[in-house]
C-alpha cells in the first residue's frame, strides 16, 4: 500500500466571493474582496463588526428539502460543496450504490454547530414554553453533515469527524488519505464546513484580541504578513475533495485533477492559542508532507499560507518556511488567499488546497491582498495584490489553528 498513488477527482466550494469552483477561482485571482459589514445579527454593541459572509445563498434551491429544513450554516455550505465535488468527480448516486461499502466520507470543523446553540439558548430563555426543536441536537453535532451527505448518496464506507481547529480540512484530507492507503476505502469524500458568526463567538474572539477591528474600512481589514495587520476576519463557507486511488480513478474513468502527494500532522505543545514563536511545529509538519511526497524543498513552486493577518501568527509562520525551505532565497512565492475570503476555519483547509489545485492546472498563483508596508520580520515573497502566472507543478497548503495544531498538504500535477 505505501506506493499507492492518491488522485483528486472532484472539487466543491462555496466561500464569501463565490459559489462553486469556478466563481471563487475567477474573484480570488481577480482580487474581489468578500469581507464586509456583519449583516447575520445586529453587531452594533461589539467592537468587531465584520465578517467574510456567504451571501446570496439559498439552502432550499442548493440543497434537498430535508437537508435544508434540518441543518445549520455549516452543514449546508459543507454540504453545497460536497455536491459540486461528487458531480466535478462524476460519482453520481448509482456509481456510490455499486460499491457503497467501499465509499467514504471525512469531515473536518472547528467550532460545529455553534451559531444553532447560541440562537437556541436565546430563544429558550425568553419562551413561555421552554421547549426546543428535536432537529436542535443533530443541527449542532459536527458528524451529522457528513451523514447527511451519505444518506442522501448511499455511502455506507468509513466516516470520521474531526475538530482539530482550523487544520480540520487539512486533517480530513490527510485522514482520507490514511483511509485510503489503508485499504478501507477506494474512494473518499473529504469536506469541511464552518459558520461561526454569532456574539458570543465575535466577542470571544475580540477581547482576546484575535480579530482586526477595521470596522469602518472592512475590505483592507485582512492584510497577511503586512506590517499594518491587527487580526484576522472571520469568515465561512465550505469546501470538499473527493480522493480517490489512482487506480479506482483510471477504472471508472475519471478526470484526474491533481495528485494528493504528501501530508502532514503535527502539534506544538506551546500554547492553546499562540503559536510557537519560532514555527518549530509548523516547520516539522512541512517537512512530514515533504518527506510523505518524496518531494525536496525546491521542487514545491507555491505556498499556499496560513497567514491569518496575526501579528505573532504571520511572523511564526514566516520564520518556519524560511527555516524548512533554506531561508528566502530557497523559499517559493507565497501568499495567503484570506484577505479575500476571511478565515473560513475548518472549511478553509479545502478551499485553500482547492487553490494550489487550481494554481497548478491554470499556470497562475493567487495573490494575497491588502499587501502594502512591508514588515521587516516578514520577508518572503507574499505575490502582493495581483495575481502572477507561474509554472507550478507542486504546491503546499499550510493550516494552523489554536491548540498548536499544524496540517500541511501538498498537491502535484498528474502526470497523465
Amino acid at each position: 500500500m505505501k506506493d499507492m498513488a492518491l488522485v483528486i477527482t472532484g472539487m466543491g466550494a462555496v466561500t464569501p466571493i463565490g459559489i462553486g469552483v469556478p466563481a471563487y477561482w475567477a474573484n480570488l485571482v481577480n482580487g474581489t474582496c468578500g469581507i464586509g459589514p456583519v449583516t447575520r445579527f445586529d453587531a452594533s454593541g461589539l467592537p468587531v463588526r465584520i465578517a467574510a459572509e456567504i451571501r446570496d445563498f439559498d439552502p432550499s434551491v442548493l440543497l434537498p428539502r430535508t437537508v435544508a429544513r434540518s441543518t445549520s450554516p455549516f452543514m449546508q455550505y459543507a454540504f453545497a460543496a460536497s455536491e459540486e465535488a461528487l458531480r466535478d468527480g462524476g460519482l453520481d448516486a448509482e456509481a456510490v450504490a455499486a460499491e457503497a461499502e467501499r465509499v467514504g466520507v471525512v469531515m473536518g470543523t472547528a467550532m460545529d454547530g455553534v451559531t444553532t446553540v447560541a440562537r437556541t439558548q436565546d430563544a429558550f430563555r425568553t419562551s413561555a414554553t421552554h421547549k426546543v426543536s428535536p432537529h436542535f441536537v443533530p443541527m449542532a453535532i459536527g458528524n451529522t453533515a457528513a451523514a447527511q451527505v451519505a444518506i442522501i448518496h448511499g455511502m455506507r464506507g468509513p466516516s470520521l469527524t474531526l475538530n482539530t481547529a482550523c487544520s480540520a480540512g487539512g486533517d480530513a484530507l490527510m485522514t482520507a488519505a490514511m483511509l485510503l492507503r489503508s485499504g478501507e476505502a477506494d474512494a473518499v469524500l473529504a469536506m469541511g464546513g464552518e459558520s461561526i458568526l454569532c456574539p458570543i463567538v465575535v466577542s470571544s474572539l475580540a477581547q482576546a484580541k484575535a480579530l482586526s477591528r477595521r470596522n469602518d474600512e472592512p475590505r483592507t481589514a485582512c492584510r497577511p504578513f503586512d506590517l499594518n495587520r491587527d487580526g484576522f476576519v472571520i469568515g465561512e463557507g465550505g469546501g470538499a475533495l473527493l480522493i480517490e486511488t489512482e487506480a479506482h480513478a483510471l477504472a471508472r474513468g475519471a478526470d484526474v485533477k491533481a495528485v494528493l502527494a504528501g501530508w502532514g500532522n503535527t502539534i506544538d505543545g506551546h500554547h492553546i492559542t499562540a503559536p510557537e514563536p519560532r514555527g518549530a511545529g509548523a516547520a516539522a509538519c512541512m517537512r512530514a508532507a515533504l518527506r510523505r511526497a518524496g518531494l525536496r524543498p525546491k521542487d514545491i513552486g507555491y505556498i499556499n499560507a496560513h497567514g491569518t493577518s496575526t501579528m505573532l501568527g504571520d511572523r511564526a509562520e514566516t520564520l518556519a518556511i524560511k527555516n524548512v525551505f533554506g531561508g528566502v532565497e530557497g523559499a517559493p512565492p507565497v501568499s495567503s488567499t484570506k484577505g479575500a475570503t476571511g478565515h473560513l476555519m475548518g472549511a478553509g483547509g479545502l478551499t485553500e488546497v482547492i487553490a494550489c489545485i487550481q494554481a497548478i492546472r491554470r499556470g497562475l498563483l493567487p495573490p494575497t491582498l491588502n499587501y502594502s508596508t512591508p514588515d521587516p520580520l516578514c520577508d518572503l515573497d507574499y505575490v502582493p495584490n495581483t495575481a502572477r502566472p507561474a509554472d507550478v507543478r507542486a504546491a503546499m497548503s499550510n493550516s494552523l489553528g489554536f491548540g498548536g495544531q499544524n496540517s500541511s498538504i501538498i498537491v502535484t500535477r498528474y502526470p497523465a
